[in-house]
């Protein structure tokens, strides 16, 4: 379980590196597909495997709700619940506590809630959000975090970062005193599991500079950027971001939370990002818009009803060599599931060709000129 950091631009501050993890390796910059409820939706784990995705994330708050992480445990672990045989990564649940939990009090020492669900009570404190991941045995999890809005203001913004700082030590007490304990994780988990921290500060570059340094001190095996993409413009975004990388270590992997757009994972990778997630290609998909690598296309549009081109000339997924736009365009009109299907396996596999090629681009020392390149094509439209 290491992060070799393998290469630097010399332009930028983009990296390709290699973390090795329990169940695999990922070469980085790498892209996470959402699998919020130990599924990635409408694929199967070998069609996403086919993809090219390394690394799936699940969602705490969902798994500990339905079926529940004992259960989970009892079963084996998440791996063996959901057929996934690669790394897992799982957040913390913060947002989804603060966002979709009716009635939530935060509080110093967590968050009272209740479930989305059916109304249930429940509380989530640091300790329990790294117990319920440690039950369900993923190879990394998430430090339980207070999300800062967009807009807050500088005092909101600190107390949230405090409080997140504050959390982070009572989740990395718990992951060290607890993560070999075989009451704790699934039989063949023990030890396995890393802990990442999450820096936060709002938009304010001396609170995400002093998160970074408080956190650096509980030297955890890396560090998430959290607290963006949740309403600023994004050029917002990426100027709070190059006012962080500088401050987060260099040789621990570093992820960029929630930030998905083709363009926006371009920017990020040359700011130092390593590691991406969103739910941008999968649920888009799902409404029928894809990514390609022209941009975005609206396959619902009528104008592809006699299209027989594939979604993206340039993609060699199953579906774009098999079927064409007016297949898929008839499939989303008459409401079959295959359409939902075909066009998520596309843009899934779309983005792992997006950050396979970010890699090759690294590799070759020629990362900005490639850059330049792909986000030219993507102004083409599709």
């Amino acid at each position: 379980m290491s992060f070799e950091l393998l290469s630097t631009d010399p332009e930028t501050r983009a990296r390709r590196g290699r973390l090795t993890l329990a169940h695999g390796v990922v070469e980085t910059p790498a892209f996470m597909p959402v699998g919020t409820q130990a599924t990635v939706k409408t694929l199967t784990p070998d069609e996403v495997r086919a993809s090219g995705a390394q690394i799936l994330l699940g969602n705490t708050y969902h798994l500990y709700l339905r079926p529940g992480h004992e259960r989970i445990r009892r079963l084996g672990g998440l791996h063996r619940f959901m057929a996934w045989d690669g790394p897992i990564l799982t957040d913390s649940g913060g947002y989804q506590v603060f966002s979709l939990a009716r009635l939530n009090k935060i509080r110093e020492d967590g968050v009272a809630f209740q479930s989305h669900l059916d109304g249930s009570r429940h509380f989530f404190d640091p300790e329990t959000a790294t117990r319920v991941q440690l039950a369900l045995g993923s190879d990394i999890a998430m430090a339980f975090d207070t999300l800062t809005p967009y807009p807050s203001d500088y005092a909101r913004a600190r107390l949230d970062m405090e409080r997140t700082t504050a959390w982070a030590r009572r989740c990395a007490e718990v992951w060290r005193a607890e993560s070999r304990d075989p009451e704790r994780v699934p039989a063949d988990g023990a030890g396995k599991t890393l802990l990442f921290g999450i820096v936060q500060g709002g938009v304010y570059a001396d609170l995400r500079k002093e998160s970074c340094r408080t956190l650096a001190e509980l030297d955890l095996p890396g560090y998430a950027v959290g607290g963006l993409a949740v309403g600023e413009p994004m050029e917002e975004c990426m100027r709070v971001l190059a006012e962080t990388e500088p401050f987060l270590p260099v040789l621990k992997p570093r992820y960029l939370m929630g930030v998905g757009r083709p363009e926006d994972i371009l920017e990020a990778v040359e700011r130092g990002i390593d590691m991406f997630d969103c739910v941008l290609p999968t649920r888009n998909a799902r409404k029928g818009s894809v990514f390609t690598s022209r941009g975005k296309l609206v396959i619902k549009n009528a104008t592809y009803t006699d299209d027989l081109r594939p979604l993206d000339p340039d993609c060699d997924c199953p579906t774009c060599r098999t079927f064409s736009r007016a297949y898929l365009r008839h499939l989303f009109a008459a409401g079959e599931i295959l359409g939902l299907r075909l066009a998520t396996q596309h843009s899934l596999h779309y983005y792992q060709t997006l950050v396979r090629g970010i890699r090759t681009a690294l590799e070759t020392g020629r990362f900005a000129a490639w850059k330049r390149e792909t986000l030219a094509r993507l102004a083409e439209g599709a």
